[in-house]
């Protein structure tokens, strides 16, 4: 027989899951080690998503100096296809690395370029970390593209190397990544088989998830289903069948809180699940013209307890050092209490980023 979940019970699942209840996680180690991965995004209208989704967990004690030390010192954090992920994963990943790139235009371009791949990694070796600028493009066949990839035939060559595990990210200047061979950034560990690897990570991703559909839709990176594990469940209300991590079915955590989400946050960027599960409508809108957006250019999804009840349209002016909330849309009703909360993480929010918050509506 399959278990009948209230939604009341399936929100409280994915907030305790991400991290987001009272008992917040200690460092960025712990975090990542619950998350599995954390988004990197560098669009700054408040701060680069994975500052803000460490934030959000973490709370005051956390600075973005904190993850540079993690990956370019400690060496707890790596950085690989677009995430944050503590480095104690690594043997999982290697199996994906080995099969990468999966694009067959991707491995024909790497085998018309061969000689451009042996140049590259000759230069690393000699060189030690190089950006992307400080490597000459030695290519035989341009990388194609229509998009914002086209003919960017250095940064493309040392993505896909990343991908395959040759190079890795060892430091980050502002925007800017730094490159070297892997065997330097990464520890000498062994691989994980790839079934056993998959099957570890879809554990980990469900945990991190607390409830997730077996198969559903793919998403841009990581996975967002997590295939047979866990235990099956039913959501009143909503069609179809949920894995949940077994675990979570007996969490007494601590109580929920507010948050000001990242629009990357893992709890949010499932937009179907998010509508399912916490019946909210988003999407980020920063893509289309001011006169149909109608949340603003960069909301952040506002959580209270489980739930989340509005979208928060701020940006932070460092010139000016403020930031300027235009709007905090409710949805539903807001009792004082709400309001007040919202108020206050705000200008914890405004805090953080060293600046004064302006435009805050009074209640």
């Amino acid at each position: 027989m399959t278990l009948r979940l209230h939604p009341a019970d399936a929100r409280r699942i994915a907030v305790r899951a991400q991290r987001l209840d009272d008992d917040r996680p200690a460092d960025i180690v712990e975090t990542l080690d619950a998350l599995v991965v954390v988004n990197i995004d560098p669009t700054a209208a408040i701060a680069p998503s994975a500052d803000h989704i460490l934030w959000s967990r973490i709370g005051w004690p956390y600075q973005p100096a904190d993850l540079a030390r993690a990956v370019e010192v400690d060496r707890t954090v790596f950085e690989w296809s677009g995430y944050y992920r503590p480095m104690a994963d690594l043997p999982l990943y290697r199996a994906r690395m080995a099969a990468s790139p999966a694009s067959a235009q991707a491995r024909e371009w790497l085998q018309l370029n061969a000689a451009f791949r042996d140049d590259v990694l000759a230069r690393l070796a000699a060189e030690g970390a190089l950006a992307t600028g400080d490597i000459p493009d030695t290519s035989a066949v341009p990388w194609a593209s229509t998009g914002w990839t086209d003919a960017k035939n250095v940064s493309r060559m040392l993505e896909l190397l990343a991908l395959r595990g040759e190079v890795a990210v060892s430091k980050r200047r502002g925007r800017e990544r730094v490159w070297d061979l892997a065997e330097r950034v990464f520890p000498d560990d062994s691989e994980v088989p790839a079934s056993e690897a998959e099957r570890i990570l879809a554990e980990r991703r469900l945990r991190a998830l607390g409830i997730a559909r077996a198969s559903t839709t793919a998403l841009p990176g990581e996975p967002a289903d997590v295939g047979e594990i866990g235990v099956e469940v039913e959501v009143e209300g909503v069609a179809g069948r949920w894995r949940v991590d077994p675990e979570a079915l007996d969490d007494a955590a601590a109580p929920g809180r507010v948050a000001l989400l990242s629009p990357f946050d893992r709890l949010v960027f499932d937009r179907k699940r998010a509508r399912e599960i916490f019946d909210f409508e988003y999407i980020v809108e920063m893509y289309k013209p001011a006169a149909q957006r109608r949340w603003g250019y960069f909301a952040l999804p506002i959580l209270v307890g489980d739930d989340l009840v509005g979208k928060l349209d701020a940006r932070v002016d460092r010139k000016a050092g403020v930031l300027r909330v235009n709007a905090v849309h409710e949805d539903g009703a807001w009792d004082d209490d709400d309001r007040d909360a919202v108020h206050a993480e705000v200008r914890e929010l405004a805090a953080w980023l060293g600046a004064e918050v302006v435009g805050l509506p009074e209640r």
